[in-house]
Parts: C-alpha cells; sequence; structure tokens
C-alpha cells in the first residue's frame, strides 16, 4: 500500500501555491516511502468533479492507499458535505488523512472535530470569494464595461477607456446593421411571422454574414435584445413597467445609446420574456434602431404572438390578448359539441406545477367577442377626448427633441411623487406640510406638461382614427388579420378572472 499525495491549483497566481511545491512540502511528510501523487490543475475546490481526486478515490477503493497527505485542508475541499463524504469513506477503507502544514490527527475524536470546523471555515472563504467576484462583476456592469460573452450581431468591439480604465465597447457593422434594420422593420408590421422573415431572407438570398443559417429562435433573440435600441424614454418607461432595474436615471435616456441587459442578482425566472428584477444599464454604443420600432416588436416578442396569416391560429381574432386574471398567463381557445362551439380556457390550469384554477367561469368565445366589439366601439364614440392619447400608439410622425425632454421630465415628477409618498408614514406635521405642498407643485407641473405633449402630438392623428372607426362600422366585412391589426391597435391586454373582465387599452 503506498501514501497518496494530493494537489490542486484552480488559477495560477503569483500569490498562489504552485502544485510542485505543494508535492513537495507532503513528500516530506512519507519520509521516503513509496508514494504516488495526484493532480488537479485548473479546478476549483467546490466540487469533486475533478479527474487527479477521482483516480485516487478509484484507489482508495481499491485498497492501494493507506494514507492521504496534502499540503493543506482546502486543496482537497472546500464544501462540508463533500468533504464529510470524503472522510466516510477514509475511514470505511482504513485511511489516514494529513494536512502538512496544519497537522491533523484524524485517529482521535479532537483531532476530527477540528478538522470539521476548518472544513467550515475553508467553505465559507470559498462563498465570500464568489460573492466578491460577483458584487465586482455587477458594480463594472453598471458602469458600462465590457464584460465578455458573444458580440451581437450588427456590432464588432472596439477599444475604449471608461473613467480612465482600458475596456471594450461595441461598434455597428454597417453590412449588418442592415440587415437587422430589415428584419425589424418586417417584424414591427403585424402581417409578418418570425418564419415569414426567415423565408423572405431566404428567398431574397440576403446571407448571414457571420456564416450562419437564418432561423426563428436567432431572429427572436435578436428582436429582444436592447443593444440595438436608440434608448429614449419610452423604453425607459417601457423597462420601468416590467419590473426592471434600471441603474441609469430617466435624463440619461435621450435616444443616443443603447442598452445592456443584465440578469440581475436575484431573478429565479427563467423565461426570456419575464423582465422583473433584470439590470438595465446604458451602454457606452450608440444605437440604430428607432425606439417605436424597437418596442413594437419587444412588446410582440414579450406578448408571445403572432399576428400573421400562418403563425396565429384562427380560431379567434382575441387570441394572444386574454389572460388569465389569475396567474397571468395566455387563454386559448379550446372547441366542443356544443352550440357555443368554443370557449376560452387558461393554458396553465390543470397543468403539472400549476396551482392555477382558470379564471373561474366559462369564456364562450362568441360572448367574449360580441362584449369586446360593443367595448371598441364605445372606446372609439369618445373619439374627441382619445384622440390626443391615441397618437403614441399609431403616429408614424418622429417626436421633437423638446417634446421628449417634456416626457423625461414627466418621468422625473412621477417619481419624484412616489418618493415622497412612500415618506408619508410616521412623518411630522411639518414634513406633512411640506410634502403636501411638494407634491401639490409637481402635481401642477405635471398637468401643463401633458397638456403641451398633447398638443404637439394633435398632428395627423384625426385621419388614423377615422381609418379606424371605418373598419370598426365594417367589421363584419373585415377579414381575420385586419380584426387582428384593429385590436393590435387598441388593446394592450384583457385579464379575465371570477366573472371579471378587466381591459388595458393602448389609447
Amino acid at each position: 500500500m503506498y501514501d497518496a499525495l494530493y494537489a490542486r491549483q484552480s488559477i495560477e497566481k503569483k500569490d498562489s501555491i504552485s502544485v510542485e511545491s505543494q508535492l513537495e512540502y507532503c513528500r516530506y511528510e512519507t519520509h521516503g516511502e513509496a508514494c504516488i501523487e495526484y493532480m488537479d490543475r485548473g479546478f476549483s475546490g467546490k466540487d469533486t468533479n475533478r479527474p487527479g481526486f477521482e483516480n485516487m478515490m478509484n484507489d482508495i477503493r481499491a485498497g492501494k492507499i493507506k494514507r492521504v497527505i496534502v499540503y493543506k485542508l482546502d486543496r482537497i475541499s472546500r464544501s462540508i458535505l463533500d468533504f464529510a463524504n470524503m472522510m466516510e469513506i477514509f475511514q470505511k477503507y482504513h485511511v489516514e488523512f494529513v494536512s502538512s502544514t496544519e497537522k491533523f490527527d484524524t485517529s482521535t475524536p479532537i483531532g476530527r472535530a477540528m478538522l470539521n470546523i476548518c472544513i467550515v471555515f475553508a467553505q465559507l472563504e470559498r462563498e465570500t470569494i464568489q460573492k466578491r467576484v460577483t458584487d465586482a462583476y455587477y458594480a463594472r456592469c453598471k458602469r458600462g464595461f465590457y464584460m465578455g460573452g458573444r458580440i451581437p450581431y450588427g456590432y464588432r468591439l472596439t477599444n475604449t477607456v471608461i473613467d480612465n480604465i482600458r475596456t471594450s465597447m461595441y461598434e455597428e457593422v454597417p453590412e449588418e446593421s442592415e440587415q437587422l434594420k430589415l428584419i425589424y422593420s418586417m417584424y414591427a408590421d403585424t402581417d409578418n411571422s418570425l418564419g415569414d422573415i426567415v423565408r423572405y431572407l431566404n428567398e431574397h438570398q440576403i446571407k448571414n454574414l457571420r456564416g450562419a443559417n437564418w432561423n426563428t429562435a436567432r431572429i427572436s433573440e435578436m428582436l429582444r435584445n436592447p443593444a440595438y435600441v436608440q434608448a429614449d424614454i419610452d423604453v425607459y418607461q417601457f423597462f420601468q413597467s416590467q419590473g426592471a432595474n434600471i441603474y441609469n436615471p430617466a435624463s440619461d435616456f435621450t435616444g443616443y445609446n443603447a442598452c445592456y441587459l443584465y440578469k440581475g442578482t436575484v431573478s429565479t425566472s427563467r423565461k426570456q420574456s419575464d423582465l422583473s428584477d433584470k439590470e438595465i444599464v446604458l451602454a457606452p454604443h450608440k444605437g440604430f434602431i428607432p425606439s417605436k420600432t424597437w418596442l413594437a416588436c419587444r412588446i410582440r416578442c414579450l406578448n408571445n404572438r403572432q399576428s400573421t396569416k400562418t403563425c396565429k391560429p384562427k380560431n379567434s381574432w382575441l387570441v394572444g390578448k386574454v389572460k388569465c386574471g389569475k396567474c397571468g398567463y395566455a387563454l386559448t381557445i379550446r372547441k366542443a359539441k356544443t352550440k357555443w362551439g368554443r370557449y376560452f380556457v387558461c393554458s396553465q390550469s390543470g397543468s403539472r406545477g400549476s396551482n392555477c384554477t382558470g379564471a373561474g367561469c366559462t369564456v364562450y368565445a362568441d360572448v367574449l367577442e360580441e362584449y369586446m366589439l360593443c367595448a371598441i366601439k364605445e372606446r372609439l364614440s369618445e373619439f374627441s377626448a382619445l384622440k390626443e392619447s391615441l397618437l403614441s400608439c399609431i403616429s408614424d410622425a418622429g417626436e421633437g427633441h423638446a417634446n421628449m425632454t417634456k416626457k423625461i421630465r414627466l418621468t422625473q415628477i412621477e417619481e419624484e411623487i412616489e418618493e415622497l409618498l412612500s415618506k408619508v408614514s410616521g412623518a411630522s406635521s411639518v414634513l406633512m406640510k411640506y410634502i403636501d405642498e411638494k407634491i401639490s407643485e409637481l402635481d401642477a407641473e405635471r398637468k401643463v406638461l401633458q397638456e403641451e405633449i398633447v398638443t404637439a402630438n394633435v398632428t395627423d392623428t384625426e385621419g388614423k382614427l377615422k381609418q379606424i372607426t371605418n373598419h370598426v362600422k365594417t367589421w363584419e366585412t373585415l377579414s381575420f388579420e385586419d380584426r387582428q391589426a384593429v385590436v393590435d391597435t387598441l388593446i394592450k391586454v384583457i385579464h379575465i378572472a371570477d366573472g371579471n373582465i378587466e381591459i388595458t387599452w393602448n389609447i
């Protein structure tokens, strides 16, 4: 039987001891007896998935090893559970354990107790290092540093300096960005699906300049990426409404820089559409997709709907808009051999791992469609009161710099009011008086800004509204796709639960 000398080094650094030096310390403990050396270079001590370690454990089970010698305890393990399992095997095969620099005697209860205490601190050190690395990563992210990873299509890397530190940033590749502009413009049109875009690119022999084939998954990933958007206040408000953590203030969203999207430190959702607790940071590079186009595409991806002839099922023009008011997932159409024929059910109701019991009532498709058509007509009948607000949804005219500045200020006012309201609880009478006065001032400024924004955007709205109104008046003669287009323009989402219908309008 032999002594086993084990050495591990995760990263070669000046202040770390090399594998050769570790083995030299271990050889001293053998006093010249025969030994077998096991080494793992470039492996962490967080687990035991290491080839050298596994070879040593196999030799122990084969009865070849009588003693294991390491330079230091944390060289063999930094996990309490792994170490406990390892020591159990050592005891089973009567293998002694020696740390050449810590002098443990595992033959006594005190020695084993001290060994366990040391492994606890070794694991604590590993977790502390992980936390420092994570914190440093996100600190650099928030400053706009390039953090590695795949370079998005449409960009290449170029050197730059941020806060006197050399780093890299994205730079537009005109040949690739032109292809992306085409893809975004096509998907912003609800008549086109991802499949339609792929077919168009292939039919017109528009090749991916990086050699990869176009496919719907790749294009969908591009359409969700905020690295392309000219991030203005509308983009800021979109991410804010989705629960994302936005690092930069609203005033920085001027429509020049693009954004970085990070998964965040607490988010547990694996859904790509879920933006809650994601980190949004303004990037140092310039975006090239207008915010209106990017948002139109992003919202389509978010709702996971395909408003096309080939991809959206022709069973109801409300599909993709109707959500369960309890779990938030889509209501889908089911058919039955009854006089009603079709009805909506929650897509998660009855599925494995879901606690949703459904919308709480039977939602007949014909009844809901008739109800929604009446609701749309009623909404449009308020034309004179709604024409200003609808512009933001259907106007093709770009916003001027002055109007964008007003929208930024409007967002800042909302945030200031919210912050003041958060201080109401426990406030003294003097502080309450100040809060009331300040909120009144901000509210007055908010109303003035809202009126100015509405007035600036009235141009060309009336004709577009009349066009939609005419579509609704001739509803029975409209095609399925035209009905979907009207609904997509007017309605954001419909939530149904326990007989209650809550409509969130785009106007």
